[in-house]
């Protein structure tokens, strides 16, 4: 079977995350032929794979949506491909090929989201998120199947769409992968992780932006610093909030100003962006892993956090409770006072921290890039049922 991968939006994030893990076990599917679209980025971090044909695309965002839409289907059958991956939420309105969607922006869903962005005055971006949901839920019908990364999602997509070709599977993690390199830290990160010694540190792994709710973070700082005055506390951010360090236009002027008025400039730590084969490090020398974010399909660092062995507190949302199960402590998603709250409650309960720990380090077993792989073939299959090769024992 002859695969085709539509990756151009692959740039950073999930998406990047993605394409990272499950690249290298189709890859490794001998009677599987890969013809991989993707930006020259990445198209250069796979140079070394062999069997892979790439399409290599440097064009804007908006260009993108051109190319996909009207030159990429003719490429596709250039290709002689059997089916197509779409990978970046749209898909292709005339696909000359069976397609599969992976559906894995829950922003067009969110009602926060849209609150947020009214409140924030992102008139633009809201205008924006409105057309792009508009395409986003078409493309789950012109797609044959669409896939989601958690059942939590999946659910919300049938209910938006109405759909019945939606299906859930999750996401993997690969522990080898994910900490095979002992690459030190930069200098300037260990120096301010060393800086916090004696400090409660935690941590949040993700760029800037909106619906990770920073905001309801960094309400919580002065509590928790009340809470728990015999020690210093530290939020370890992988962004910094200044014009320019994040992809995305997320604007990070009203998080900066934040954190001025509440008086915790010293609190917040903004090392910026960890590389991949760095970020186990990271979470080892942390003391809790947080989320606030207010709306999410899967988020892979909570998987991450978990192996390292962190105990975890996330925001009350399906995606979260699906992921980190018993795993975690949650808090309402705009509450700084019950996040406070749980932070104190596990630095004064160390049988319960370590409670949390042990739980964590279990729970990223039921997350495997192999077997999603697997099921994705299995898809893959199924839409071309004339095919004569069973790619499933391959998987």
């Amino acid at each position: 079977m002859r695969l085709f991968i539509n990756s151009l939006s692959a740039s950073a994030g999930g998406g990047l995350t993605y394409i990272r893990n499950v690249l290298p076990h189709l890859a490794a599917l001998r009677e599987l032929q890969l013809i991989v679209a993707a930006a020259p980025d990445v198209r250069s971090e796979f140079r070394h794979f062999a069997g892979i044909e790439f399409v290599e695309v440097d064009a804007s965002p908006a260009r993108r949506f051109w190319y996909e839409q009207v030159a990429l289907p003719g490429v596709i059958r250039e290709h002689k491909a059997d089916v197509l991956l779409s990978t970046g939420n749209f898909a292709l309105r005339r696909s000359p090929v069976p397609q599969i969607l992976l559906s894995r922006n829950s922003i067009y869903l969110s009602n926060d989201f849209d609150g947020d962005l009214r409140s924030r005055g992102e008139f633009r971006m809201w205008l924006d998120t409105r057309a792009r949901g508009l395409l986003a839920r078409h493309s789950v019908r012109w797609a044959d199947i669409t896939v989601a990364p958690t059942e939590s999602f999946a659910a919300q997509l049938r209910q938006w769409t109405s759909a019945s070709n939606v299906v859930a599977i999750h996401h993997g993690f690969d522990p080898e992968v994910f900490a095979r390199k002992s690459e030190p830290l930069p200098e300037d990160v260990q120096s301010e992780l060393q800086r916090a010694n004696g400090a409660v540190k935690l941590l949040f792994v993700s760029h800037y932006n909106y619906y990770r709710n920073f905001e309801t973070l960094f309400r919580s700082l002065p509590l928790i610093r009340d809470r728990i005055k015999d020690r210093k506390v530290r939020l370890f951010l992988t962004c910094r909030l200044s014009a320019g360090k994040n992809p995305g236009a997320y604007r990070t002027d009203r998080a900066a100003k934040l954190i001025q008025e509440l008086g915790i400039r010293e609190l917040v730590v903004e090392l910026g962006t960890i590389r991949y084969s760095q970020l186990h490090q990271l979470y080892r020398q942390a003391d809790i892993y947080v989320s606030p974010a207010y709306t999410e399909t899967f988020a892979h660092p909570l998987v991450e956090g978990m192996y390292c062995g962190l105990p975890m507190i996330v925001s009350d949302i399906p995606v979260h409770h699906e992921v980190c199960g018993d795993a975690a402590l949650y808090f309402s998603r705009f509450s700084p006072e019950e996040l406070a709250q749980q932070v104190g409650y596990l630095v004064s309960s160390p049988d319960a921290s370590g409670g949390l720990s042990a739980k964590a380090r279990r729970r990223p077993s039921l997350f495997s890039w192999r077997l999603h792989v697997k099921r994705l073939v299995s898809l893959a299959n199924s839409l071309v049922p004339e095919s004569a090769v069973s790619l499933l024992s391959e998987a």
